[in-house]
């Protein structure tokens, strides 16, 4: 493939990612997902656990009368966790059509990235996976990873998520 159609290619894709996003941190980090898989920002609410779901499933949280499944993004992302802290939250997300919380040390703001802003992700080898990642913004001196919401949680995961909701909320009836 020549450089030019390369250069083009790039160039859809990140308008194609270009709008807004929710930025937030983990650990030193700074991530973004996109706005509209955004559905709100709540506190730190006490999580049930839910035995035999994989480590990054954290348990559920009833929000207004509904099960909600809790992701540890740090766990999801091979980080190690973090218990409390006085800015830790949840961002409560649509992925596959399943409502989910995940666990975020600190959400930060809302940005409006420009398509010449974002770059993708760069190649890692053959053990460096990146599917997860929209693009790589830089924005005011800082970068921030740009999440595929729907690639962080696998659809085999997503599936989980939805049996464990299901089961509590008909065991609840």
């Amino acid at each position: 493939m020549n450089e030019g159609v390369q250069e083009t290619g790039a160039a859809v894709a990140a308008a194609r990612h270009a709008g807004k996003y929710l930025t937030f941190s983990l650990a030193d980090e700074e991530y973004g997902v996109e706005i509209l898989k955004v559905q709100e920002i709540i506190r730190m609410l006490p999580i049930t656990r839910v035995p035999r779901t994989p480590a990054f499933v954290r348990g559920v949280i009833n929000l207004r009368g509904r099960v909600i499944p809790v992701v540890d993004l740090r766990s999801k992302l091979g980080m190690d966790p973090l218990d409390g802290g006085p800015e830790q939250c949840m961002i409560v997300i649509q992925v596959m059509d399943v409502q989910t919380a995940l666990i975020v040390d600190r959400v930060s703001e809302v940005l409006d990235i420009a398509p010449d802003a974002i770059e993708d992700p760069p190649h890692l080898g053959a053990d460096g996976s990146t599917e997860f990642l929209l693009g790589i913004a830089k924005t005011a001196g800082r970068v921030q990873l740009l999440l595929d919401i729907d690639q962080v949680l696998s659809k085999q995961e997503v599936v989980l998520l939805q049996i464990t909701r299901s089961e509590l909320e008909a065991d609840a009836d």
